[in-house]
């Protein structure tokens, strides 16, 4: 279990007060999800051994599917790859535009030592390997023509990882931007690594600096995307693990961007094997993989991707992984670890107050509406839960056995309609539920 900071605890209790899901510290409390944090550790020495794949995490509202990816990119960190985390969106990434999907990915491009816009960094790192791995040659670092040489190889190199595949302006970007920092111009080379991350906002001086014009184009941005993969791996990562979460998203989108979006998502799991050193992690509901709306609707993605069960068995290692429902042991463990990690003044009064037995009520109230369907509630239970704590610690005369009671006011729409019994029906923008053509996009 990783040691956690003062700074890590704050972080963590205050993204679960807001029922959000922590960007670290996962691992003090993940119970109950060994089984399937071992597969994902098992994609991620695939990818290290020079596969490239791509795997979708499946479960209901509540399943833990943001947990789980979060947590395969701090494994992922602690392992030494680079990783991303994109949350789908109908509003800022229009995913049959593979454009924005390139931009999204590598603005959120993180390390374990810069967790995000970690591209400069990066390259950084890739150009220090270079001049090192000539220096350890007999190149005098000092030596007139060395930049020259560094500049050298790295065309070199970079052709030779990309399989001469790299675009030409990807390469003169990389040239120029080294350019930039031998000479000390920081910002130039600054707003050609925002160019170089997909941002359209780059000014007229510093592409003509590179001798590039316009921006990244949809149907180049897969080409850009395997250069900036084959540099993590230069600079020193074992590979790089992109999480799209909340796929789900993409069936509320109108029905031409939706079938595009998940042909989109079929060109990259059919491509998923060219890139090596390339894991790609997306998360959805059932509803996403089943339905006609969905993945379901999609021949070709559905025959490759389909989930299968027997009974109560399915296996871990296909396709989709199949995350569970808490239940409320599992609820009850997760308890009882936040509250040995809670960072209070007297940890004594946290657990005398916030007992064991307190913590059984509190499952069996937060669950009661829910007609006792554990599986829904986890976040609404942690904020409940961590409420509690903080009321304890704020206040010396408060004893939850006596004053808590729950309310369900706070409950998300999804919540409500959990509780009242009816389920939320798949929106369809456009009132047609045809199967999605089967086209090319980009």
């Amino acid at each position: 279990m990783t040691t956690l900071t003062r700074r890590d605890l704050e972080h963590l209790f205050e993204a679960l007060r807001k029922g959000l899901v922590p960007e670290r510290g996962l691992d003090a409390f993940a119970v109950g999800i060994e089984k399937q944090r071992g597969e994902m550790a098992r994609q991620l020495d695939l990818i290290q051994h020079g596969e490239g794949t791509v795997k979708f995490l499946r479960g209901g509202y509540g399943c833990g599917k943001t947990f789980m990816a979060r947590l395969t990119l701090l494994d992922a960190w602690s392992k030494g790859y680079a990783t991303s985390f994109v949350v789908v969106s109908d509003n800022d990434l229009r995913f049959q535009r593979f454009d924005d999907v390139y931009r999204k990915v590598v603005t959120e491009l993180g390390t374990s030592r810069c967790p995000r816009g970690a591209l400069g960094d990066i390259l950084d790192r890739w150009i220090a390997r270079v001049e090192e791995a000539l220096t350890d040659a007999g190149e005098p670092e000092d030596g007139p023509d060395f930049d020259a040489k560094v500049r050298a190889r790295l065309d070199e190199d970079l052709a030779a990882m990309t399989g001469g595949q790299a675009p030409q302006d990807f390469v003169r970007v990389i040239q120029t931007i080294f350019d930039l920092k031998q000479r000390g111009e920081l910002a130039e080379a600054g707003a050609l690594i925002s160019w170089l991350s997909g941002s359209g906002n780059v000014g007229a001086s510093a592409k003509k600096a590179a001798g590039i014009k316009g921006d990244i184009e949809s149907r180049a941005a897969l080409d850009y995307l395997r250069g900036v993969l084959e540099i993590v791996k230069a600079a020193g990562f074992k590979g790089l693990v992109i999480v799209i979460d909340e796929a789900e998203t993409i069936l509320r989108m109108r029905k031409d961007s939706r079938h595009k979006s998940l042909n989109g998502i079929r060109q990259i799991a059919d491509a998923a094997g060219s890139y090596p050193g390339l894991l790609w992690v997306f998360t959805g509901t059932a509803e996403f993989f089943d339905s006609r709306q969905g993945v379901a609707g999609l021949t070709p993605l559905h025959e490759r991707i389909r989930f299968l069960k027997q009974g109560r068995f399915a296996s871990l290692r296909q396709a989709q992984l199949e995350l569970t429902p808490f239940d409320s042991e599992r609820l009850s463990a997760v308890a009882m670890r936040l509250r040995a990690l809670y960072p209070a003044r007297d940890p004594g009064r946290i657990e005398q107050h916030v007992s064991d037995a307190f913590i059984a009520r509190l499952v069996a109230d937060v669950t009661k509406g829910f007609k006792g369907d554990v599986g829904v509630v986890p976040r609404q239970f942690l904020r409940e839960f961590v409420t509690q704590m903080d009321l304890v610690e704020e206040n010396p005369d408060y004893d939850p056995s006596a004053e808590y009671g729950f309310s369900p006011s706070e409950l998300s729409d999804e919540e409500r309609h959990l509780l009242s019994g009816t389920g939320r029906e798949i929106p369809d923008a456009d009132g047609d539920g045809d199967l999605v053509p089967n086209q090319d996009t980009w």
